[in-house]
């Protein structure tokens, strides 16, 4: 309980001179207690618990979000509502499991502005600096500008996940984990082929909720083109991409057959410019 201290009502009387009732009328004053957080910081730190949960876990509804933070139903839509009008959050209309053709859920994600919010400086600098790369040294110095980003990203991942093993699923498993340390938030689910669709079909979605680059993705697909070239090297299998942030998604989605021989190449050691022509992944439309 906060503490009280009296404060006097000053006061003067017709001589001009302090009235004594005055200090009889002292009222208690609340003092907020040593560390109390104040109620507006409690609010803000709350809304990026919901926040940094949309994109962690979104597409999800509210009541999942109140079930994962434990929250009550109308302290979560409070603050959805606020993000939301705050434009960094959006619902999208998902289809309920095995529901028909009934009316879709409420899910929300994080929005294009909510993404643009989370590391995205000097991004506007960086286009510039590769639409002059384009003109002046042509679309192909673009691409091995990208190529040779992730090649350091496929370096330093390649041991982990070689360590995980010959298992496709296992080695998803692992470039999630990495991603995610690296901030795009990601995540790794099995979807298995039941009878009678043949083994053959089964998969690993791997999620990516954030992306660093998106807005220079968005103006250069081939980064994302490099990106799902690496992921196939990495997890030694040919890999599609069914969705990126950067052409509206509200994830990046690629999809990883696990039923398939696996095809091991060296690890760590980008392609070269004209093996990664042969390849196509840019596959993504808008979910």
């Amino acid at each position: 309980m906060s503490p009280t201290i009296p404060v006097a009502r000053s006061g003067r009387g017709t001589s001009g001179t302090a009235s004594a009732d005055a200090f009889e009328a002292m009222a208690p004053v609340a003092v907020p207690a040593a560390g109390a957080v104040p109620a507006s910081d409690a609010e803000e730190r709350t809304k990026d618990r919901v926040l940094n949960a949309v994109l962690e876990h979104g597409p999800i509804s509210a009541a999942e979000l109140g079930e994962l933070l434990g929250f009550t139903p109308a302290a979560v839509r409070r603050h959805l509502d606020h993000l939301s009008r705050s434009g960094v959050i959006e619902v999208k209309r998902v289809a309920r499991a095995g529901a028909g053709a009934g009316r879709p859920a409420r899910r929300y994600v994080l929005s294009s502005q909510g993404q643009s919010t989370l590391g995205n400086d000097y991004l506007d600098i960086a286009a510039s600096a590769l639409r002059h790369l384009g003109e002046t040294a042509g679309p192909e110095a673009v691409r091995q500008f990208a190529v040779e980003r992730f090649a350091d990203m496929e370096r330093r991942y390649a041991p982990e996940i070689e360590q995980a093993g010959p298992e496709i699923s296992a080695r998803a498993q692992a470039l999630s984990d990495a991603l995610s340390r690296d901030g795009f938030v990601a995540s790794a689910a099995s979807i298995e082929a039941k009878a009678p669709l043949p083994a053959a079909l089964s998969s690993v979605q791997l999620c990516q909720g954030h992306c660093p680059i998106q807005q220079l993705a968005a103006q250069f697909p081939v980064f994302c083109d490099v990106e799902t070239e690496v992921f196939s090297r990495l997890v030694g299998v040919d890999v599609r991409r069914l969705s990126t942030l950067a052409r509206g998604g509200h994830v990046c989605t690629t999809h990883i057959p696990t039923g398939r021989p696996a095809v091991r190449e060296p690890l760590g050691s980008a392609t070269t410019t004209d093996s990664l022509d042969e390849i196509s992944n840019h596959l993504q439309e808008r979910p």
